[in-house]
């Protein structure tokens, strides 16, 4: 029987971002991070099991060649990397998961040896003393939370020299002790300044040289930051967004600039994407913009968030329209403003009266 790859791609901090952070938002970025890390499976790896903040992948009966399994770690760290760069420059949320998820890192652990299987509720998993002994090697005298680690035996599997050197890698030795067995591994620290990171849409905050449009704004009995949650967070638009007969978004995703919704209202799908635009310091802002609004080519409306004291604040928000053919110019002008306008307030409406009854659920 051949040996087989064992694979362990692990989120590094992941317990001190889940229990000092927004759990939901948290959640939400380590589900994608681990998605992330999924999609970054170049080498046919089987997936064996999701474990919290970690990933054991593996190969049966199949070692790759060095260059594919260095091929593979860069692959991943190159991803995961990436999308933490997209989190923090894309960033509108001010919450602690937020703004701390880019201080996460990647350890990845591989191994190789002979596999035994169980079955598991009809599902055949890897068992055996060769899956105990790499996961026991995430817990070694590495002294960094960013690294690939390779254990002695994959090494001479794939005759990878314990002073290999590249751009990315420079190995070095180490070993630990499990259950008086002294296990070796090589094992290079990663640079993310290294990598070679993949490009993704940078923000954009627009700016207009006109007035807006219409601007209306309503006080809270929450803090900004709170109130910035209620909008945004789109799973809750449903106790509040009156007339929407559906809401069409990601469910595992922290809204950020470039996030995309969809609106079903009598049928007709507005497609939103989410945007920004510059602000004063120490007000929050977000923003959306449609290109298939019924009275106009281009819809802005941008939401900024004002503290007004302890548990208070205010939301304004800002409308910008344009059209370019002379008939809905025309309809625009005509009703465009006040449709607006009264669907607008009585959102805000909606909205108030909904925090208001959470409140008083919330004292009583």
């Amino acid at each position: 029987m051949s040996k087989s790859l064992l694979f362990i791609p692990d989120i590094s901090g992941y317990t001190k971002f889940i229990q000092t952070t927004e759990i939901e938002h948290s959640q939400h970025v380590i589900s994608e991070l681990l998605e992330v890390l999924v999609n970054a499976n170049t080498s046919g790896l089987k997936l064996a099991e999701i474990e919290g903040d970690a990933l054991f992948f593996y190969k049966e009966n199949d070692i790759p060649s060095q260059e594919n399994l260095l091929a593979q770690i860069v692959s991943m760290f190159t991803a995961f990397y990436s999308h933490l760069k997209m989190l923090e420059k894309n960033r509108i949320c001010p919450c602690n998961a937020c703004a701390t998820a880019p201080n996460l890192e990647l350890k990845i652990i591989a191994h190789s040896g002979h596999l035994q299987h169980i079955e598991v509720q009809g599902t055949r998993k890897p068992f055996g003393e060769q899956v105990i002994e790499a996961h026991r090697l995430l817990k070694n005298s590495v002294d960094s939370d960013n690294y690939a680690l390779i254990s002695r035996k994959l090494a001479l599997d794939i005759q990878l020299s314990p002073y290999y050197s590249s751009k990315i890698f420079r190995f070095r030795q180490g070993s630990d002790s499990y259950d008086d067995k002294e296990v070796e591994y090589i094992y290079s620290l990663i640079d993310p300044n290294e990598l070679k990171l993949q490009s993704f849409v940078q923000p954009k905050n627009y700016h207009f040289d006109t007035k807006p449009q219409l601007t209306i704004s309503q006080e809270f009995p929450i803090s900004a930051e709170e109130l910035m949650e209620q909008i945004t967070n789109y799973s809750l638009r449903p106790y509040w967004q009156k007339g929407v007969d559906d809401l069409k978004y990601s469910e595992n995703e922290v809204t950020r600039i470039g996030s995309e919704h969809t609106c079903v209202i009598n049928g007709k799908h507005l497609d939103f994407v989410t945007i920004s635009k510059e602000n004063e310091v120490n007000n929050l802002t977000y923003g959306e913009l449609t290109h298939s609004h019924p009275l106009f080519d281009d819809f802005y409306q941008f939401y900024t968030f004002v503290p007004k004291g302890e548990g208070l604040s205010e939301a304004i928000v800002e409308f910008y329209w344009s059209s370019k053919s002379p008939l809905k110019k025309l309809v625009g002008a005509l009703i465009g403003k006040n449709a607006v306008k009264k669907s607008s307030e009585k959102g805000l409406v909606s909205l108030l009266e909904y925090i208001e009854s959470k409140n008083a659920s919330l004292k009583a």
